[in-house]
């Protein structure tokens, strides 16, 4: 016999002793009168004594039944309550999301928006983790995350939120000492920057209008596991690098920065919000989904001149 208790069982023995009758009872669970009877006869069995006494007309407890009844009555209501409490934790948006998001795309563009969503959601807690590196969403217990890539097939749920662009840029004072690049093979004789976690880490790959195609292995003075970290050097007219154009944007409508080779293009990504299952999902992430979405769909820095 399994040593796990009849849940079943119990419940349904104590619907009928509160309904007086099997039909009740199957009325009252949404069950069949057969499945009703099955359970009592089962639990009669592990337990090793009558809970009823049955005639044609009437349905009466057994001595045994009534030593048995307030327990099992006491087990229904009390999951009957933890199910009505869960599904309000469900429904409501309330409770902590752990999110994690990219740490110079949460410090620009996540960071500013959550005064705003804790004022319209005042249940709802974030545990934000800021990380350029790529988290275990399942592995490591994660609700959410924001992700900016050319997302590969996964077993995650992902909801495009906008375009990422990224671009080959550097200072004004760099070009005019280097000079300007006019095909992606003359990177080769620049001091090209590198971003540890950028896909294909490796190399950059860019595509013309016509179709051609080039790759580069960028090599330069510094590389960085944070692209913040690359504006002073590049700033300061040291070097080329790639960055993506929500860090890059202020800097070209200042003039601090420049296009280089704007008719070629590295592959572009997208700002995906990104979740473990679609499948009862809790109102707090749908709640995180739907607020990024209405605010990062049309981002602040695509209306900046590139």
């Amino acid at each position: 016999m399994s040593k796990l208790p009849d849940f079943e069982g119990l419940a349904l023995f104590a619907k009928v002793a509160e309904e007086r009758s099997y039909a009740g009872a199957a009325r009252a669970t949404e069950v069949s009168v057969a499945t009703v009877s099955r359970a009592v006869t089962r639990l009669e069995a592990r337990l090793g004594g009558r809970l009823f006494n049955r005639t044609s007309r009437q349905l009466a407890l057994t001595e045994f039944g009534s030593r048995v009844v307030e327990r099992a009555s006491r087990s229904f209501h009390e999951a009957e309550e933890a199910e009505n409490a869960a599904h309000e934790l469900s429904s409501r948006p309330r409770g902590t999301v752990r999110l994690a998001v990219p740490m110079s795309f949460g410090l620009r563009w996540v960071a500013p928006l959550l005064p705003e969503f804790f004022r319209l959601y005042p249940d709802i807690t974030i545990d934000l983790h800021l990380s350029d590196a790529v988290v275990d969403l399942i592995g490591e217990g994660f609700d959410a995350a924001l992700r900016i890539a050319v997302l590969e097939d996964s077993s995650l749920v992902a909801r495009r939120l906008c375009p990422v662009v990224p671009l080959i840029v550097a200072a004004p004072t760099y070009v005019a000492e280097h000079g300007r690049p006019a095909h992606p093979g003359d990177l080769a004789a620049h001091r090209c920057l590198g971003y540890a976690y950028r896909a294909r880490q490796g190399s950059w790959r860019l595509t013309n209008v016509t179709g051609e195609k080039a790759t580069i292995i960028p090599a330069g003075m510094l590389r960085v596991t944070n692209a913040d970290a690359l504006l002073p050097t590049l700033l300061a007219g040291r070097g080329v690098a790639e960055l993506p154009d929500f860090i890059a944007s202020e800097y070209l409508a200042e003039g601090r920065l420049e296009v280089l080779l704007p008719d070629w293009h590295l592959e572009a990504g997208a700002l995906y919000f990104v979740t473990p299952s679609a499948q009862a999902r809790p109102a707090k992430v749908e709640a995180l989904s739907a607020y990024f979405a209405s605010h990062l769909s049309r981002p602040g820095w695509s209306s900046q001149p590139l």
